[in-house]
């Protein structure tokens, strides 16, 4: 199960995929969620994709890497993995 953390991460990573919204700042992305406000960049890598960025008004970060359809990394310091799939089904909730 996942904690609401963590679930919002989810729900990050989905949006970044899926259909991210432009910051004022360049490069970087945001969206709210449960009264936080998640501002990230997306990163082509050869191996995937990479999320990194920060949970506010708190500035926790945040660094997820997706691969093969699979997310992993470290939200607040916990260790986080699960499907883009699950994501997706988190956002439809």
């Amino acid at each position: 199960m996942l904690s609401k953390f963590v679930a919002a991460s989810a729900l990050g990573a989905l949006v970044a995929i899926v259909a991210p919204a432009q910051a004022e700042e360049a490069g970087k992305q945001r969206f709210t969620h449960e009264g936080y406000t998640y501002v990230y960049q997306v990163k082509d890598t050869k191996a995937g994709q990479v999320i990194s960025g920060r949970r506010f008004p708190d500035a926790v970060a945040f660094n997820l890497s997706i691969k093969n359809g699979k997310v992993s990394g470290v939200s607040g310091g916990q260790s986080v993995a699960f499907k883009v799939d699950e994501a997706r089904g988190a956002a439809a909730n």
